[in-house]
């Protein structure tokens, strides 16, 4: 079978029910919407259009007992869902096709409005591009004198507990863009949002450069899959 009908690696064994299943599981969806449906059945609808036959119940179940929740799946790297039996490419395509979507999303919700008006919007979007990294990436937000959004840019992309940032470096490329404004967003794999004394560190010596240049630091955002932690809010900057 070609990757077109779904994954040939370890295809569900047909059951006489699980036709009834799916229809019955897709017309709740169509009728009650997706709050009505458990994380374990949201999967198993994603995994209907990998899988054409078979009942994708336990595989579903496998791996949110492996990952945690519904956002952890699809955000899990390929290396770790290739070691989940039943998972194979055209899956994981499905997984990352809705990891994109959310973030395509989200970022659109920024585009549109000035980001310090709607701050959930921009916590949203960036636990949604960086919350389940199994790498530190450091991300920044450049704005305009309107507090639009002029550029969303990965800067740096480390270990999974450290990623060297250059100050300097920072203020050049807001200096490049004309950016007013920066938003620094990075994550922590762990899922500790708590910022480090080296973030702390890090954050205070780009405010240093950036203030003489007109240039303002709205916030460092660090998040993981168990929250955020602003250090504007902490009173850390």
């Amino acid at each position: 079978m070609s990757e077109k009908t779904g994954d040939t690696q370890d295809q569900p064994t047909e059951a006489p029910h699980y036709h009834g299943h799916r229809t019955r599981l897709r017309e709740r969806f169509r009728s009650a919407g997706a709050d009505a449906l458990s994380d374990y059945e949201l999967l198993e609808m994603v995994l209907f259009r990998a899988l054409s036959r078979g009942d994708v119940k336990p595989l579903a179940k496998s791996l949110l007992k492996k990952f945690g929740s519904f956002a952890e799946v699809v955000h899990a790297p390929a290396t770790r869902l290739r070691e989940i039996d039943g998972v194979g490419e055209a899956t994981i395509t499905e997984f990352k096709l809705i990891a994109a979507a959310a973030h395509r999303i989200a970022k659109g919700q920024l585009q549109q409005r000035t980001l310090l008006s709607s701050w959930n919007n921009v916590i949203d979007y960036c636990r949604t591009s960086m919350a389940f990294a199994d790498k530190e990436q450091f991300r920044i937000l450049f704005l305009d004198k309107r507090n639009q959004l002029i550029s969303d840019e990965v800067q740096q992309t480390g270990t999974v507990d450290h990623t060297p940032v250059y100050p300097r470096e920072v203020i050049k490329r807001a200096l490049e863009l004309s950016a007013t404004a920066i938003i620094l967003v990075h994550n922590h794999p762990s899922g500790d949002p708590t910022p480090s004394q080296a973030d702390i560190q890090m954050t205070k010596a780009i405010v240093d450069i950036a203030a003489p240049l007109g240039i303002s630091v709205h916030d460092h955002i660090i998040v993981g899959r168990n929250g955020h932690a602003s250090l504007k809010g902490m009173k850390l900057i």
